[in-house]
C-alpha cells in the first residue's frame, strides 16, 4: 500500500486508537487516526485511505453518520467496522462496509482483515 493512502483508524477509545495505530505501524503500513467521525470525515478527502477502520458508537459523528456524508461527499473507502455490538454484521451490511471485526479483537484477526482488503505493506 502506497503511504499515499494511509490506513484511517477511527475510534474515539484512545486506548483501541493508540493500540491499533501502533500495531498496524509496526507491521509496515501508513496510518492516520481520528477521535470521531467528524474528524475522520474532514480527513478523508485529502487522506484518500486506503482502508478505515471504523468504530460505530463514537460521539461527534458516529459510524452511520461518518459512512452516509463520505458517501455522499462521492467517496468510496473500503470500511471495516470495529465493533464490541453483537450485531457486528448487520451494522456492516447497514452502512455497506466491506467487513466487521469483533471487539475485542486479537491482533492477528485485526492484520488479517486489513490485509483482505489491502494486502501486505511494500517492504
Amino acid at each position: 500500500m502506497a503511504a499515499e493512502h494511509p490506513i484511517l483508524v477511527v475510534d474515539d477509545d484512545l486506548t483501541i486508537l493508540i493500540s491499533v495505530a501502533e500495531l498496524l505501524e509496526l507491521e509496515g503500513y501508513a496510518v492516520a487516526t481520528a477521535a470521531n467521525g467528524a474528524e475522520a470525515l474532514e480527513m478523508t478527502g485529502s487522506l484518500r485511505p486506503g482502508l478505515v477502520l471504523l468504530d460505530m458508537r463514537m460521539p461527534v459523528l458516529d459510524g452511520w453518520a461518518y459512512a452516509r456524508a463520505v458517501r455522499d461527499q462521492g467517496l468510496q473507502p473500503p470500511i471495516v467496522i470495529m465493533t464490541a455490538a453483537h450485531d457486528a454484521r448487520r451494522w456492516a451490511d447497514e452502512i455497506g462496509a466491506d467487513g466487521f471485526i469483533a471487539k475485542p479483537f486479537e491482533a492477528d484477526a485485526l492484520i488479517a482483515a486489513v490485509e483482505r482488503i489491502v494486502g501486505r505493506p511494500a517492504a
